[in-house]
């Protein structure tokens, strides 16, 4: 009888021990879950805007600083930064596969910058922008004085703002655009040219024909052209940021062992990546590498770097739709706290090689980690969770078990002193000779502990005397996305954090290990798996039920934001004639663009000196219905009359993409 209690009492508890431990593991995955979440909604944007090209006199303002500098080449732009092109001065931006071109005297603001979302206040000149594709969740707007722009398909799109900002003019070669302003909207398609006088209470707007091309029209097709037979996009993605200057500066070839990699033609005695450039702090990525060399964008953000018979070769890794965007995808020898080198305190660091793993130096989730670097090398997630618990779980400040091939190369390491490094002063200028053996023996470290200063944050471009009227800068547009509040300044940011703003970059909590989901991570992304977007290619339809059906589709629209038709993409380099519809590509299906413009969901207002919310869509009257369309008859009967232009040379495309060769 007392057997059978002892037994009992024994699996009561042996019970209650369980239940104990699998509450225990629920709730500690529950807490990862949310820690997971949580860090994922504070992850950096995947994509910036790179200044690519310019022309004359070019100034550039640091979100949240009041210093306006001479625009630097390759200085990676983010949410809140300000360019302005002064008279007689050009200039031309990327993001991914979108072109900015900008005019003379032109002002714009990059009010955000995301994953999905390339949001930018015009305040004063002419931008032509061209959007190569448009996903599903992806949000292109232009906010002006009086009107919000937002891009509904890839085209070719140009916007004039007058100076006193009274007057937008949409011009739409190809594609189709929606305008928000003065209580009502617009569909823009391809052929027309809209003109908009007035403000938020009242707006004036008149349809025309396309006006014949200028200066900077000309130059913005020729640019388009050189990006349309770029070499290198068999290579990588269009989505790559910097990809377009490769070809000017480079050759492809095959390297066993890596596949296709880019090598630069004309380099300097003793060139290593990431010598010849410097350092600035860019939030919310913190310390960030801007190259010298015109092609120095794509190279140095994105892929890794091998060394082979004897030079330096650029890795791209594999063939995603939209590759992970990295500060600098190095790893710091010496930069702990503390560390000396025998010249002196000093700040090292060396590319990575293909195949190692980066583990970023600011707040990121362990999602992020993953899709950065499986993204931009040939890595197993294995060893990427394997370092990560190393650095981020177990908090080791310093990486020994890995041994990193490019820390002994030859030559592969690069030393400054702790003032060049923070104050963007010239590394090739600054270098300081350490012996081959102790950088071999230096630990490793995911990230340097130097605090920014001001100096950090407006980068190596020179003080300048042309800016933007005061009037300019000032201008508020109209916005139908709320744009994240104003950046602070560096002084700012730093008194917050106490003088330790980088070294908080550093800390975050981080909850339990957990694996990383196993399969094929070099695939190309399809859904939303680990954390990938879910991309597609182009819609690709048919567009000449909109050239030559009578019906206004510039018009005022009721509440209820409906499309009028599926219009297609037209190719650039087609004929523009106005009832000819493109061919579709060979072996490409047609697909259906239902795409509608649906105002975002409206999310409470955030303090913006510079954006006031566009005033809700009325419905129109009729006398206003009928005048619009008037208006729109009396455009298509124009445009059936006028004489169809010239077409324009179709580009030479490049071969097609070689088959690799097996490897060895």
């Amino acid at each position: 009888m007392k057997t059978r209690k002892l037994w009992a009492w024994v699996v009561l508890m042996a019970s209650i021990a369980l239940v104990l431990q699998f509450s225990t593991t629920a709730f500690a995955q529950d807490r990862d879950d949310q820690d997971q979440d949580q860090d994922q909604a504070q992850d950096p944007p995947s994509r910036v805007a790179r200044l690519n090209y310019s022309q004359g006199s070019v100034s550039f303002r640091p979100a949240g600083e009041d210093d306006w500098v001479t625009a630097v080449p390759n200085r990676p732009m983010v949410s809140g930064d300000d360019l302005w092109a002064d008279e007689n001065s050009r200039a031309e931006v990327h993001v991914g596969s979108t072109a900015l071109r900008l005019g003379s005297q032109t002002g714009i603001t990059f009010l955000t910058i995301d994953d999905n979302t390339t949001q930018i206040r015009l305040a004063q000149g002419s931008l032509i922008v061209r959007v190569r594709h448009v996903d599903d969740d992806d949000t292109y707007e232009i906010d002006t004085p009086n009107i919000a722009f937002t891009v509904l398909q890839p085209g070719e799109y140009r916007l004039d703002v007058s100076q006193d900002g009274s007057h937008t003019e949409v011009t739409t070669w190809h594609g189709r655009g929606h305008v928000t302003g003065g209580g009502f909207s617009y569909n823009v398609i391809a052929g027309q040219s809209a003109s908009f006088t007035g403000d938020q209470d009242h707006l004036d707007y008149d349809v025309n024909q396309i006006p014949d091309r200028d200066g900077l029209d000309d130059w913005a097709f020729e640019r388009d052209e050189r990006e349309d037979r770029a070499d290198s996009a068999n290579y990588v993605s269009r989505e790559m940021t910097g990809y377009e200057d490769l070809d000017e500066y480079g050759d492809w070839s095959y390297v066993a062992g890596y596949g296709p990699c880019w090598r630069p033609r004309a380099v300097v005695v003793g060139w290593a990546p990431y010598r010849y450039g410097h350092w600035a702090y860019v939030g919310p990525w913190g310390w960030t590498w801007v190259e010298d060399e015109p092609w120095g964008f794509a190279p140095f953000h994105y892929g890794r770097w091998a060394f082979v018979t004897g030079g330096w070769y650029w890795v791209p890794g594999p063939v995603v739709v939209r590759p992970v965007w990295a500060p600098a995808l190095v790893a710091f020898v010496g930069g702990g706290p503390g560390f000396r080198f025998s010249g002196g305190v000093g700040v090292g660091w060396f590319p990575l090689a293909p195949g190692e793993v980066y583990v970023p130096g600011y707040h990121v989730s362990r999602t992020y980690v993953n899709n950065i670097n499986i993204t931009n090398t040939t890595v197993n997630v294995t060893k990427v969770t394997n370092v990560y618990n190393t650095v981020i779980v177990n908090k080791s400040t310093t990486i020994n078990n890995v041994t990193y091939v490019n820390q002994r190369v030859t030559n592969g390491v690069t030393v400054v002193s702790h003032d060049a490094f923070v104050n963007a002063r010239p590394v090739a200028q600054n270098v300081i000779r350490v012996d081959a053996r102790e950088i071999a023996s230096a630990p490793v470290t995911r990230a340097v502990a130097a605090e920014p200063v001001r100096t950090s944050v407006v980068g190596a471009g020179r003080p300048v005397s042309v800016r933007p009227p005061a009037a300019v800068i000032s201008r508020p547009v109209v916005a139908v996305r709320t744009p994240p509040a104003p950046v602070r300044s560096i002084e700012q940011r730093q008194a917050q954090a106490g003088g330790h703003l980088n070294e908080q970059a550093l800390v975050r909590p981080v909850g339990p290990s957990r694996p990383a989901p196993q399969g094929n991570q070099n695939a190309r992304p399809q859904g939303n798996q680990d954390g990938f977007r879910s991309f597609g290619p182009p819609n690709r339809t048919n567009n000449a039920e909109d050239n030559n059906r009578v019906k206004p589709t510039l018009r005022p629209q009721p509440r209820v934001y409906e499309q009028q038709g599926t219009p297609a993409e037209e190719s650039r380099n087609a004929p523009s004639q106005p009832n000819r519809a493109p061919q579709p590509e060979p072996n490409r299906p047609t697909q259906p663009d239902n795409r509608q413009f649906r105002p975002p969901d409206r999310e409470p207002p955030q303090s913006h000196p510079l954006v006031r919310p566009a005033p809700p869509v009325r419905q129109p009257t009729p006398e206003q219905e009928h005048q619009q369309e008037q208006k729109f008859n009396q455009w298509h009967e124009q445009r059936q009359q006028a004489a169809p232009p010239q077409p324009r040379p179709q580009p030479q495309r490049s071969e097609p993409r070689q088959e690799r060769p097996p490897k060895k």
